[in-house]
Parts: C-alpha cells; sequence; structure tokens
C-alpha cells in the first residue's frame, strides 16, 4: 500500500493536533503534504491565543484549509476533500446532529482514496441501535454508508475511552476531589483505554506505514483493565481513603430519567452496559505492530499528587 500524496484533517482540536504531530514527526512523513481543516474565521482571527495555535499548527509542516464542517454543504465539503489522498475526520464533540454523516458523504462524493471517520471511541456495532446516547446511532450510519460501497477505502480505529475521561468527575469513575471510585456497572466489567497522544501516534502509523489487514473496523488501546483494577491502581498511587461506589445499570437509568438531557450522563449509561467498551489486547493494532502505548498505571504515576 503506498504512502498518501496528502493528508486532510479535520479539526485541530486535542485529539486533531496530536495526530498531526505525530504525522509530522513521523520518519516516513517528508513525501507527504499535511493540511488542517478550520473555519476560515480561525485562519483569519486576530484573537492571540488562536494565532498562537495557528503558528504553531504551521511549525508542523501543515497547511491551514478554510471550511467549516457544521455549515458547509456535501458539496463544499466534497470540493475540499478531493484535492486530498486521505482525510481524517478528528472533529465530533460538539458538531450538529447529522454532521458526522454529512462528512462521511462528502468524503464519498469526492472520491477520496482513504477515509477515516471520527469514530475513534468504541464498538458502534456491538453497542448497537437505540443506545442511552443517541449521538451513537449516527454512528451506525456512518459504517453503514461505509460499508455500502467499494470505490473508497476506508479505515475506523476503535480506541475506547480517552484515558483522561476516567479523570473526568462527571463521567463518574475516578473523582480525584472527591477521593471516590466508581464502577460502572459493576467492578469486575471491563473498559479499553487509549491516551490521545498515543491515538495520534497509531494514527500516524496506520497512515503512512499502511499495511494489509487494517482496513475496515480495526482496534487501538493502551490498556483493558476492570474497575476493580482501576480502584487499586487508583488507592495505590494516591494512598488514603477512598469511598468506592458501584452505579449499576439501573441506577443509571434512573438517573437519566430525571435528567434526560444530561450528555455526560448517557455516555455514563452506555458503559454500565457494558457492550463494545473493551477489547483484549492481543487484538491491537498497537500489539501487532509492537508499538508500546501508555497503559493507566504509568498513566498514574504520571499525574501530580493529590
Amino acid at each position: 500500500m503506498p504512502i498518501p500524496p496528502s493528508i486532510l484533517i479535520l479539526g485541530a482540536g486535542e485529539l486533531g493536533t496530536s495526530v498531526l504531530e505525530a504525522l509530522s514527526r513521523h520518519p516516513k512523513h517528508s513525501s507527504t503534504k499535511l493540511s488542517i481543516l478550520l473555519r476560515k474565521s480561525t485562519i483569519e482571527t486576530q484573537d492571540p491565543s488562536k494565532r498562537k495555535q495557528n503558528t504553531y499548527l504551521r511549525s508542523l509542516n501543515a497547511s491551514l484549509e478554510p471550511g467549516d464542517l457544521a455549515s458547509d454543504s456535501i458539496a463544499e465539503l466534497a470540493a475540499v476533500f478531493k484535492r486530498f489522498h486521505t482525510v481524517v475526520s478528528c472533529s465530533g464533540f460538539g458538531l450538529p446532529p447529522g454532521t458526522q454523516t454529512k462528512i462521511t458523504r462528502a468524503a464519498l462524493a469526492a472520491g477520496v482514496a482513504r477515509y477515516v471517520p471520527w469514530q475513534w471511541g468504541i464498538d458502534y456495532d456491538v453497542v448497537g441501535q437505540g443506545s442511552a446516547q443517541d449521538l451513537f446511532d449516527e454512528q451506525l450510519s456512518v459504517r453503514a454508508l461505509l460499508r455500502a460501497q467499494d470505490a473508497v477505502g476506508w479505515s475506523i480505529v476503535s480506541t475506547g475511552l480517552f484515558m483522561s475521561f476516567l479523570f473526568k468527575p462527571e463521567f463518574g469513575v475516578v473523582d480525584l476531589e472527591g477521593r471516590k471510585v466508581r464502577a460502572l456497572g459493576g467492578w469486575e466489567g471491563r473498559l479499553s483505554v487509549t491516551t490521545a497522544g498515543d491515538i495520534g501516534r497509531v494514527a500516524a502509523e496506520m497512515l503512512l506505514d499502511p499495511r494489509e489487514g487494517e482496513e475496515g473496523v480495526v482496534y487501538v488501546a493502551g490498556d483493558t483493565v476492570s474497575y476493580s483494577r482501576i480502584k487499586e491502581l487508583v488507592k495505590e498511587r494516591f494512598g488514603g481513603e477512598w469511598v468506592e461506589e458501584v452505579w449499576d445499570e439501573e441506577f443509571l437509568k434512573g438517573e437519566l430519567r430525571k435528567r434526560p438531557d444530561d450528555g455526560m450522563l448517557k455516555y455514563t449509561n452506555v458503559w454500565a452496559v457494558g457492550k463494545g467498551v473493551a477489547w483484549d489486547m492481543g487484538s491491537t493494532v498497537n500489539r501487532r505492530r509492537g508499538i508500546e502505548l501508555q497503559n493507566l498505571e504509568s498513566y498514574l504515576r504520571d499525574m501530580p499528587d493529590l
């Protein structure tokens, strides 16, 4: 499989920046033109912090391509995409419903050689339609669009939960300030986790050193751990007394009935069900390629003391 002559990254958030950083540092990147899609207003901004970010992105050998994923039409996006060999979507949070299917239709209309959609998360095929997080149904629609054609090559990279999410109090697993650690569903439930930086590294390897067998749905994980193991590692790292709680399915369903518009609670409900949120490390791209990623124990060591 050839090295792509050009790659367009959609979005310059934590993930998009991590992917761009890894691509720009990869030993095989020199023959690949790197670009990143940003709103025209962001590219032309006078805001000092945004100008600083733009300068940093350009320092990574990336050109800034104007476009608006939310407001541009399929035809407008396709006109941009068709100038690139590979399109990688790293923009998902906060976009209006229907945007991911629009982006996918644009990639197909453009006839790009390879498309990597915003599916950096769990295995939506296993989660299935009608989960507590209604946004996930759109992810299944994206998969259906890709599977219904064979003109555009594609890879869906299932990475599990971003490791930092474990420590968001609103997600519920670890509340460092409140010194609480919880299981979603039960202590023996498992979940796969990967840092954003490591997702970028694996994505860069897949894009710039493409190999057979990495088309379709593939899996990445820095670690696959049980909630019991998370509890053990957190207590070992920070010491002291911790409140231990189980948020089982019934409890979380009840909370969601009280707060039906709580987006984070919808995520928590899906993880409590436990379907499609964990896979064995032996099935991962990083294990097959021999790429060492940061596991939870190492991530905790790098965290500041409480």
